[in-house]
Formats: C-alpha cells, structure tokens, sequence
C-alpha cells in the first residue's frame, strides 16, 4: 500500500512568488542564546540578509518536513516541528526525537531492545544529524544558540565571486563546540557560496574549503545541494507526512512521490 496515497504533497523545487514585508525582510529573530553582544553589527545585518533571501524566517519556520541524503549516503527525514528523525544508514533504521533523544534502533532488520545496547546507536544517529543537518541548512542556522558572529572582511570565493566574509564561532554547542566557519556571503546574490571549515577556532588555516552551489526553490524555502566534488541527494521539502514514517521501520516508497522538478 502506498502511505502517501492521500495524505502527502511533496513541494519539489516549484517556482513560487514571494511577497515580504519590509521587516521580515530586513531582519529575523535570533535564537535563543545567540551571542548577539559579542557579534558585529554588520555580520548580523549581513545575515538577516542572507535569510531575508532564502525565504525569510517565516517561511523557513513554516516549513516542517526535509529529506535528504547527506552524499548520497545517509537519509534524514526531519520533522522540523517535532524534532522526530528518521535516519537510515546501510541496514541500520534509527527512529528518535532530537529533543528528548529518546527512540528505537534497527540493525538487520532487528530491533535493538536491551536499553544498554541502544545508547550507541542513537548517540551515533544524533551525531550524524547533527553534522549532517548543518552540511544542509547552515545558512538558516547564522544566529542560533551559542553562535558568535564576526565580519571577517571581503575577499573573492574559489570561482572568483566577491563575498563578505561571517566567522562563527561556538560557545557550549553542538558536540564540537571547538570549530569555526568562514562563511561567504556572495556580495550580488546575497546566497552562501562557499565555507572554510577550521577544527579549532585558533587554527590558522581550514581543513577544508567548500562551495555552496545549486540554490534551488523547494516549497517557500532556497536550499543547496552541490559542495563541489560532492552533492547531497533526494532532497525535497513536504507539507505533510504519515506518522508512520517516524514510527515504523518499514521502508518508505519515495519512488511513489513525484519527482523534483529542478528550477534554478
């Protein structure tokens, strides 16, 4: 039986007209906890900016469900709303609220019962969404809680663009609190085009430099996919989803959805 028969609508990169305020677009609540007393005026500004384009904080917080594979390996399905997750990796089926961390394990198609042998797996699973989830929605995370801003000055991006550049850096989050992220704001667009990942706020040099290419309109929201040698997959934005897929480990016939049309 399909479980989406009459109960889902998929929102696959539809073009959509936007119609905002003069306030919605200029400005977007900070989280609570956003350092906002040790931030930069002008990298603030710069990032309500940054989600004035994207779709605005309204839009962003409207939007309830997201799927995507990180690389084309891991499938999220995140309940915005809710906190519920549903992640799959190889034959492991994690089911678990990002708020609580409760949840259940499946590995072979095997529930993990015993409550010791659960912890690790739903630890792992968090872990995962956590890093994953910022790989796919940092820019609508610029002011979240124990994030510091700074304006780093201008430079031009690895395709030769002009940005502004935004350090953030972290303070009691996440489970790496000790990274920092140059992120580039391209200057005409006002879309994140690239990001200079550090494992440590001192180091001098980035692990890693990154783009952000593909911004596309899913629902009333603009995500990208490409990182340049790699690209999240089966990325889509839903306004309703059965219960079940958050409650029941049986697989979920996504082919019955209807396929993403790509608008740039």
């Amino acid at each position: 039986m399909n479980i989406f028969a009459n109960s889902s609508r998929v929102l696959c990169a539809i073009p959509m007209l936007f119609l905002f305020s003069t306030m919605a677009m200029s400005q977007s609540p900070s989280a609570p906890g956003f350092n906002l007393e040790n931030s930069d005026a002008k990298a603030v500004a710069i990032a309500d900016e940054v989600m004035a384009k994207l779709g605005g904080w309204e839009n962003w917080d409207k939007t309830r469900y997201v799927t995507w594979k990180f690389f084309g390996r891991r499938l999220h399905v995140w309940d915005k709303w809710t906190g519920n997750i549903r992640v799959e990796r190889g034959d492991e089926i994690i089911l678990m609220n990002l708020n609580t961390k409760n949840g259940r394990a499946w590995k072979g198609g095997n529930e993990i019962m015993h409550p010791d042998s659960l912890v690790k797996p739903l630890q792992s699973g968090y872990e995962a969404w956590i890093n994953d989830s910022y790989w796919m929605f940092m820019p609508y995370k610029l002011k979240d809680s124990g994030v510091t801003l700074k304006y780093a000055g201008a430079d031009t991006m690895l395709g030769g663009r002009p940005a502004d550049i935004l350090a953030l850096t972290f303070e009691n989050v996440g489970v790496t609190p000790e990274n920092k992220y140059l992120v580039y704001v391209d200057k005409e667009t006002k879309l994140v085009g690239q990001w200079d990942f550090f494992v440590k706020a001192t180091d001098e040099k980035p692990r890693t430099s990154t783009p952000w290419t593909n911004w596309q309109r899913y629902g009333n929201i603009l995500l990208s996919d490409e990182r340049g040698r790699g690209k999240h997959t089966d990325l889509a934005v839903f306004e309703e989803l059965p219960a079940s897929v958050f409650e029941n480990p049986t697989p979920v016939d996504w082919a019955q959805l209807k396929a993403p049309e790509k608008v740039n």
